[in-house]
């Protein structure tokens, strides 16, 4: 019983952080860029990257992409297996105040695979080619980011999506031989 009113103030903090984050929506500014960087955070960059490297970098960059090819195919069986044995709503599911900045991939947050995905691939292709991080870290914080402000993730499916990414390329640079 503890536990559950635990989590419930718990997630009551982090719906008032989503609702505060959120405001900024009211704002095209501030709404058009998040979402330009959640819609290309939806594959279509890291797919354009995967296929540059190989090209710009030759081996080097074709074995950066089929270590972020691999990574990304257990990224997305692990975040979809917690998502739906989890089936947390979404925030603007939860709270009215919150309103919807982007189209959602799916109905539930947690954890966010947007997140998962750009911290696994960001580490993956910085570990082969250092000089990509200043493209990469900046363009993974703005995801991470976003999905908070378009009302699509708590902090916490965010946090923990990061987490899943950053094990999951430790993992694959480990299986690769570079870490």
């Amino acid at each position: 019983m503890k536990t559950l009113a635990m989590l419930q103030r718990f997630e009551a903090r982090e719906l008032r952080i989503c609702a505060w984050f959120n405001k900024a929506c009211a704002y095209r500014v501030v709404r058009a860029p998040f979402a330009a960087v959640s819609w290309l955070g939806d594959g279509r960059f890291w797919y354009a990257l995967m296929l540059a490297l190989p090209l710009a970098f030759g081996w080097t960059g074709l074995e950066a992409a089929v270590v972020m090819a691999l990574a990304g195919l257990v990224g997305l069986a692990v975040y979809r297996t917690i998502k739906n044995n989890t089936q947390r709503l979404r925030p603007y599911m939860k709270d009215k105040a919150i309103t919807l900045g982007a189209s959602p991939l799916d109905q539930y947050s947690f954890p966010s695979g947007h997140t998962l995905h750009a911290v696994s691939f960001t580490l993956i292709s910085t570990a082969y080619l250092p000089e990509l991080a200043f493209l990469l870290v900046p363009f993974t914080l703005m995801i991470a980011a976003s999905r908070v402000i378009l009302g699509l993730h708590y902090p916490s499916d965010v946090a923990l999506g990061a987490v899943i990414g950053f094990g999951l390329a430790q993992f694959a640079l480990f299986l690769a031989g570079l870490a």
